[in-house]
């Protein structure tokens, strides 16, 4: 099984609680970590800063399109920032993401 992180920025904690808390109930990822950023991008030529959440989702490969499609659904920007970084993590925690994620079907 290949790993992967997903790195997913958030509006607020509700919206990324809310999204971590459907994905770790349907077991498409095995762990989230989460902590508040300050974000600064360019809009109308000019810079914007927002405060948002930072989602660091971990999970299997396989399952980054079915993920990417409901934080899609569940996300309040039009393009949500998904980005997948190949993960390479030891042996035992390999392992204990492998049991997180296949204690039940996904939905």
């Amino acid at each position: 099984m290949k790993f992967v992180f997903l790195y997913v920025t958030a509006t607020s904690k509700e919206e990324a609680l809310k999204i971590s808390s459907s994905l770790l109930e349907e077991r498409l990822i095995a762990c989230v970590n989460m902590f508040p950023i300050k974000s600064m991008y360019l809009g109308n030529d000019k810079i914007a800063k927002k405060n948002e959440y930072v989602l660091i989702l971990k999970t299997e490969k396989g399952a980054v399109p079915l993920i990417s499609k409901k934080i899609a659904k569940m996300h309040s920007y039009s393009i949500p920032c998904i980005t997948e970084v190949s993960a390479e993590p030891n042996e035992e925690y390999s392992r204990w993401l492998m049991a997180q994620l296949v204690g039940k079907p996904h939905k």
